[in-house]
């Protein structure tokens, strides 16, 4: 295993607890884990430093809107933020909220969003997001279990913080605009007992005022960032200082280590959710380097021209945004016709092989990248060198496609907000990897736990078992839940609930979930995430959901097909009707199950993992509809809940 050290010998199963594989290291650490940066105890420190050595760098940009249309991005330097955090600070505290208290912001990645966190971080205040995807039944939950005293928000998003009225005005008495306030907001604020500002009145509240910056130590929590979770209440995971600018130093020391280390000129796209921990920690990496961050316009459908006027040189993704790129890739290809589509596939298949047998990207295809994928490049903006994929698994074909057509490392990363998000990444230029999160980062232990009762044993020639997570990049712990804490923290080592498999070079493939497994009527245990993956391998569906219980002796499934693939095979036989149409069609369901039972019998799948009846749902899985988390995970309960009625007819039908 080239990428990882040895660390711990595993141990055998003892006293009722399962067997431990080996404790394994990256291979970059093997001196040690990457010492803290000198000065950097918190988060404040990362930006303060930044500001003092690089005052007059770009920090924060937005658009400029001319005549309503948008034109060049506009830049604050890291002084000019830095003048603006300290009267945002000072407004928080005029109003008594001191060290240790809680500010939620709620909206929108934007200026403002950062603006409001650095705040927070200069005075020790607990920074409590809000995802912009989140329904008020949550924002509601969330703003009364932390106890949050002052609320930012996106002009927008407004009207929701007013909805959790009065139950969350038992702590909250002030709410602070993005923009602007109305008469009506006003009024309906101030009958709750509650003050409310427009961002121009708050930056004046505290200017008369000076107040000294208290002391913060590594091991302060600087947020307590709620995790939506697949069922149940949303979890408050407490994360600390000494979390994020250890993960800091951890990234920076791979960077380096690989040759892709992040300078002053890089230029960072923020639109993935600031309340998530995977843009949260990229974007701090970004100011730790005196980097600049330019925000969206907030709109997916402009997403493509802000990439294009901002050039980013970074581009963080979640498989869903890859996965559109590359629908949209193979739209224009198809389209194109016979000659630029043949030179394309020549082109691809000779920087594919040279790749495969370990040239790098930039030296694999030169001419071709010239000629050919150069316009791929071009959509990106022209100067994006790596793309980093995270929050979800990315299918393996999208990945190789996109590392050959991109003329950029594409990698991809895991992690969960417990672990501060980055805990495994590919390396750039190791095709092998393709399928994997690659190895550990530099600033963690790991080792795999078997799980007897699903056949996975950390101490097999192939080893497989729960991925567990050590060092100080871990949480502090869920917010007024110890006994959930207790639950996946044990002796040192966070339990993820992911299965993992050791190749042979020390990266990991993710490949179940230790909770998604049921028993079918005849006592068969299906994992069922194991079979999502492999089901989701055929081109011809984007997304798929497998169901069973111990009452039912087979799997159903509701599948997302690929419009595109679907309405293609529906031309060549003749099946007419809008794509809701040949989603209803018997032969174009009869067609979706041969290629699933096709897939199952390649990967060797035992009979009853098959899927024997499906439905297919042209609406793709969404938020909207509560079937997936902010981050793409199924929540399977409310899944069966919204389709019961499906699934019924399912099984009465295949009887």
């Amino acid at each position: 295993m080239m990428h990882v050290i040895e660390v711990e010998k595993g141990r055998e199963a003892t006293d009722g607890r399962p067997s431990v594989g080996p404790t394994y290291r990256s291979a970059f650490a093997k001196d040690g884990s990457p010492p803290p940066v000198p000065g950097v105890d918190s988060c404040w420190d990362v930006f303060r430093l930044s500001v003092e050595r690089c005052p007059n760098n770009r920090m924060l940009g937005r658009r400029e809107i001319v005549d309503g249309k948008p034109g060049k991005y506009v830049w604050m330097t890291y002084k000019e933020v830095y003048d603006i955090v300290m009267k945002i600070g000072a407004s928080i505290r005029s109003l008594g909220v001191e060290q240790g208290g809680r500010c939620g912001i709620y909206g929108s990645n934007c200026p403002e969003w950062v603006i409001s966190l650095e705040a927070c971080n200069a005075h020790g205040i607990y920074c409590v997001p809000l995802y912009d995807t989140l329904g008020a039944g949550a924002v509601e939950f969330i703003l009364c279990h932390s106890d949050v005293q002052i609320a930012f928000a996106e002009e927008k998003k407004i009207g929701e913080v007013l909805k959790t009225l009065p139950s969350s005005s038992k702590f909250l008495k002030t709410i602070v605009s993005f923009g602007m306030v109305t008469s009506e907001q006003r009024d309906e604020v101030e009958k709750s007992g509650l003050a409310i500002y427009s961002w121009d009145e708050f930056l004046l509240l505290g200017s008369n005022q000076q107040y000294d910056l208290p002391m913060k130590k590594k091991t302060d929590t600087c947020t307590i960032m709620y995790t939506s979770g697949t069922t149940g209440d949303p979890k408050g995971v407490m994360i600390s200082n000494d979390s994020i600018v250890t993960l800091v130093a951890g990234v920076d020391r791979l960077l380096y280590c690989v040759n892709e280390q992040l300078h002053e000129g890089d230029v960072y796209l923020s639109y993935l959710p600031l309340a998530h921990i995977f843009d949260r920690v990229i974007e701090e990496l970004f100011i730790f380097h005196g980097a600049s961050i330019g925000f969206w316009r907030g709109d997916v459908k402009l997403l493509v021209e802000d990439i294009g006027e901002l050039k980013p040189t970074i581009f963080c993704a979640v498989p869903r945004v890859l996965d559109r790129i590359y629908t949209g890739l193979q739209a224009k290809i198809s389209s194109g016709g016979l000659l630029k589509s043949t030179l394309f596939n020549i082109a691809y298949k000779y920087k594919f092989r040279n790749m495969s047998k370990g040239s790098k990207h930039e030296d694999a295809a030169s001419i071709f990248d010239k000629v050919v994928f150069n316009k791929v490049k071009g959509g990106l903006g022209g100067r994006v060198r790596i793309i980093l994929s995270g929050a979800a698994p990315l299918s393996t074909h999208v990945e190789e496609f996109l590392r050959v057509v991109t003329c950029s490392h594409v990698l991809q990363g895991y992690g969960l907000t417990e672990t501060c998000a980055g805990t495994f990444v590919t390396l750039p230029n190791n095709l092998s990897m393709l399928g994997t999160v690659g190895p550990p980062v530099p600033n963690v232990d790991v080792h795999l736990e078997s799980v007897p009762e699903m056949n996975y044993d950390a101490l097999a020639e192939v080893p497989r078992g729960e991925i567990c997570v050590r060092g100080n990049t871990l949480f502090s712990g869920y917010y007024k839940r110890e006994d959930l804490t207790k639950e996946v923290m044990i002796d040192g080592w966070f339990h993820t609930g992911d299965i993992g498999e050791w190749q042979p070079d020390g990266s990991m493939k993710i490949i179940d979930r230790k909770k998604n497994i049921f028993k079918l009527s005849q006592g068969e245990y299906v994992a069922v995430e194991n079979l999502e993956n492999v089901y989701g391998l055929v081109p011809d569906i984007d997304s798929i959901w497998i169901y069973g219980n111990s009452f039912e002796s087979f799997l159903v499934a509701i599948v997302n097909p690929n419009k595109q693939a679907l309405e293609h095979w529906a031309e060549e036989k003749g099946v007419r009707g809008d794509f809701a149409a040949i989603c209803e069609n018997p032969k174009a369901k009869e067609y979706i199950l041969g290629e699933l039972t096709k897939a199952a019998k390649e990967k060797k799948l035992k009979g009853f993992e098959f899927v024997k009846a499906i439905h297919l749902d042209p609406e793709p899985f969404d938020m909207e509809r509560d079937l997936l988390t902010p981050t793409y995970k199924k929540k399977r309960p409310q899944m069966l809940k919204y389709y019961q009625s499906i699934i019924d007819n399912l099984y009465k039908s295949s009887k």
